[in-house]
This record gives C-alpha cells, sequence and structure tokens, in this order.
C-alpha cells in the first residue's frame, strides 16, 4: 500500500500526488483505470486544462498562475508514458475502492493535526 502525508498543504496537492505516486510505482508503460472524486485532477487531465496551463507558461486561461505546476508537469510526464483512462466518481457515495482511499487519506491526515 502507498500512502502518506504531508504538513501544510491542500488538499489538490495530495490528491495529485497519489496519482503521481501510484503511476511512479508501475515499472513499465501500462493501461491505467484513474478512478478519483477529485475533479481537479480527472478534468485537469481529461479536459486538457493542465497541458494548456503548462503551454501558456503555467497560466490559466484568465492569466492567474495555474496552481501546482511541479505536481502537474510530473504528472503530464507520467500520463505520456501510460495510457489513462480517467473516470470520475462521486466521493462518500460507495465506491468501494473511493470509500478506502478516502479511509486511507483521513488516517494520514490525521497524523499531522
Amino acid at each position: 500500500m502507498i500512502c502518506g502525508g504531508e504538513a501544510e498543504t491542500t488538499n489538490n496537492r495530495m490528491e495529485l500526488t497519489a496519482v503521481i505516486k501510484a503511476l511512479e510505482a508501475l515499472h513499465e508503460a501500462c493501461e491505467v483505470e484513474l478512478v478519483s472524486d477529485s475533479q481537479y485532477v480527472i478534468n485537469g487531465l481529461t479536459k486538457g486544462w493542465a497541458a494548456s496551463w503548462k503551454k501558456n507558461g503555467w497560466r490559466k486561461s484568465d492569466k492567474s498562475p495555474a496552481l501546482n505546476p511541479d505536481l502537474w508537469d510530473r504528472l503530464l510526464e507520467l500520463s505520456s508514458v501510460h495510457r489513462i483512462k480517467c473516470a470520475w466518481t462521486k466521493g462518500h457515495a460507495g465506491h468501494e475502492y473511493n470509500e478506502r482511499c478516502d479511509s486511507i487519506a483521513q488516517a494520514e491526515a490525521d497524523k499531522y493535526r
């Protein structure tokens, strides 16, 4: 099991970090089904937001800075290695693996409170 946390961080950084760590654990190019309750992560990949932010010097369409460029850059690198199929699921709605991930994430976050 891969888990962890950081002090003084944001939920979005942890959502991105979780995906990155999971993909980094793969030792060869794979087909990956990424299921997340994070619209930030799913939309950033599927709607091309992150690629656009990178192309525009990590600026969003309104010219404001994109957040977490370090993590998005790494995720974009990894997404060029793996074939990732993204799916959003509603949080706390009974999705077995999402509920398990949420429980693990809460336990890790509790270590920093």
